[in-house]
């Protein structure tokens, strides 16, 4: 492995998000992706009990006791003499900002529908961001042992509702009680509906076989034949090179939860997934591709976490790869000129984790520090590499945040800054008074933030309705404009974690009117981190 140059190393890597609706079966598919590939022995239902059956990608005790994932995390693991790197993001939209950061380190995506819903509005929210990125998209329908919408129908909202040409590289026979399997439609092979374990080989049986009888009774065969064929004549051939840029998406059927169909998927994503991808950067203020198999090591920070190990208050900065070879004891360097010796990096296996010794672009490794690294950095051996940076959207909700007890203050900030600069929250610090403000896209992110400020920093939070309703950053070309506008509304400016401005408004109908006096002043919804 070492011995291969670098642009090999990196042609070995599949680096890929899972992106789905909650509950469409997102969690169950990473577990049993993890055991096809032989990464674990048992596969942790959410919902099952007990110390040895947890999910081994929801690391946080919330997301175990709720059944919910509400935080990504990273997952290493080999296949097929190749390298994985699963990026497991929250299903839940009150979290789409961190599903957004992560995606930014993806170079491929498995979209999870329910057969029997189809897509929902939170699939078509994350699939945008992925067009954005020109993310491909390889799609599992999942739950076909349960009543599900006709497949035909299923690819038809795909095609009408992503503008994204369909190929089914499988056929189901039936689905719910009749379901008996899938037909391969590339080489009219028949996988049986049967449970799988780990790597066990899927039963293959030709068409023609007698024993197909015992598979699909009472004329289910003919069934199957037919709508194979209809779906052959009705949908596009797979082509490798539409579905690299973004045009078409290979469907795959089956079930998570009983294993079937999970190996296929995990083989498709060897087969087709890209490798890592040449990187937009600026080097010296001009525009550059960064190539995976450059001899110079490169990264960017997608996601900070704090105290993913309790007993030692960590914080550890996610960071993608981008070229090189990084090696451990490395230094590198951010933009801003501040060196980091990593001296123990690690390699992730869910909250499991071990140092690494060596890794290559499309990797993602964790680089532990105090504070030194903040989402959206670039690193770099000579530290003058900066990539596109991190968006942070202008939060929904606004509440007012104390803790109760008045001597803790000072803590409960410190707790806050640290989320904060997680992108868990955001926080803004009036420039009046003693109020800290945080902001969440929704309820759900500050019921979760309470609850780990209680778990990890051991406070009693109560957040209360803030007298804003809307948070904008402000800019502009002419920093007397700035000025002026802070001196005249004081009382509802504030600074982010950045200490970058931030008018707090009462409505929307304010923040249009501010804009009406203030012409030359910028109130954004976005800032780049």
């Amino acid at each position: 492995m070492t011995n291969l140059p670098n642009a090999d190393e990196a042609a070995r890597r599949r680096t890929f998000a899972i992106i789905s609706h909650p509950d469409a079966g997102k969690t169950t598919l990473t577990e049993n992706v993890l055991q096809a590939a032989g990464a674990i022995r048992l596969a942790g239902q959410v919902r099952a009990r007990g110390q040895n059956r947890r999910t081994s990608s929801d690391w946080m005790r919330i997301e175990r006791e709720r059944g919910i994932s509400v935080s990504s995390s990273v997952m290493t693991f080999e296949h097929r003499d190749l390298v994985f790197n699963l990026l497991d993001t929250p299903g839940h939209e009150d979290f789409s900002e961190d599903t957004y950061r992560t995606l930014t380190a993806a170079d491929s995506a498995v979209m999870v529908l329910d057969a029997a819903k189809g897509i929902e509005p939170q699939t078509l929210k994350l699939f945008e961001v992925c067009r954005l990125r020109d993310i491909p998209i390889l799609t599992f329908i999942n739950k076909m042992d349960r009543e599900a919408l006709d497949p035909l129908e299923l690819l038809d909202e795909i095609s009408d509702k992503l503008a994204l040409d369909a190929s089914p590289m499988q056929w189901p026979a039936g689905s719910g009680l009749r379901f008996r399997g899938v037909q391969d439609l590339r080489d009219n092979m028949f996988i049986p509906f049967e449970k799988q374990t780990g790597e066990t080989p899927l039963r293959r049986v030709n068409l023609d076989d007698p024993q197909m009888d015992g598979f699909l009774p009472d004329g289910q065969r003919e069934e199957l034949l037919e709508a194979a064929e209809l779906a052959r004549e009705a949908c596009p051939t797979f082509d490798v090179q539409s579905y690299r840029e973004g045009h078409l998406t290979p469907v795959y059927f089956g079930s998570a939860l009983k294993h079937f169909g999970v190996i296929d998927l995990l083989n498709a994503l060897a087969d087709h997934a890209p490798s890592p991808r040449p990187t937009k950067a600026h080097i010296n203020g001009e525009e550059t591709l960064t190539q995976p198999g450059a001899a110079q090591t490169t990264g960017f920070v997608f996601k900070v976490q704090a105290n993913m190990d309790p007993n030692h208050r960590d914080r550890v900065a996610f960071t993608r790869l981008a070229s090189g070879k990084f090696k451990r004891g490395m230094k590198l360097k951010t933009l801003a000129g501040k060196v980091m010796s990593v001296n123990a990096p690690i390699m992730f296996f869910a909250n499991d984790r071990g140092i690494a010794e060596e890794a290559f672009a499309g990797d993602v490794i964790g680089i532990p520090n105090h504070g030194t690294l903040r989402v959206g950095d670039s690193l770099s051996e000579s530290g003058k590499v900066q990539f596109a940076g991190i968006p942070n959207f202008a939060p929904e909700l606004l509440r007012r945040a104390r803790p109760k007890d008045p001597m803790k203050a000072k803590h409960l900030r410190k707790a806050l800054e640290s989320l904060a600069e997680e992108g868990v929250t955001q926080l803004f610090k009036p420039l009046i008074g003693a109020d800290m403000i945080l902001g969440a896209v929704g309820q759900l992110q500050i019921e979760v933030t309470a609850e780990r400020i209680a778990e990890e920093y051991k406070l009693d939070v109560v957040f209360e309705e803030a007298p804003y309703a809307v948070a904008r950053w402000i800019s502009g070309p002419d920093k007397a404009d700035i000025t002026t506008f802070i001196d005249k509304h004081k009382m509802q400016m504030a600074e982010d974690v950045d200490g970058d401005p931030v008018f707090l408004g009462k409505s929307a109908w304010e923040i249009g009117y501010a804009q009406e006096k203030f012409p030359d002043v910028k109130f954004m919804n976005t800032k780049e981190r």
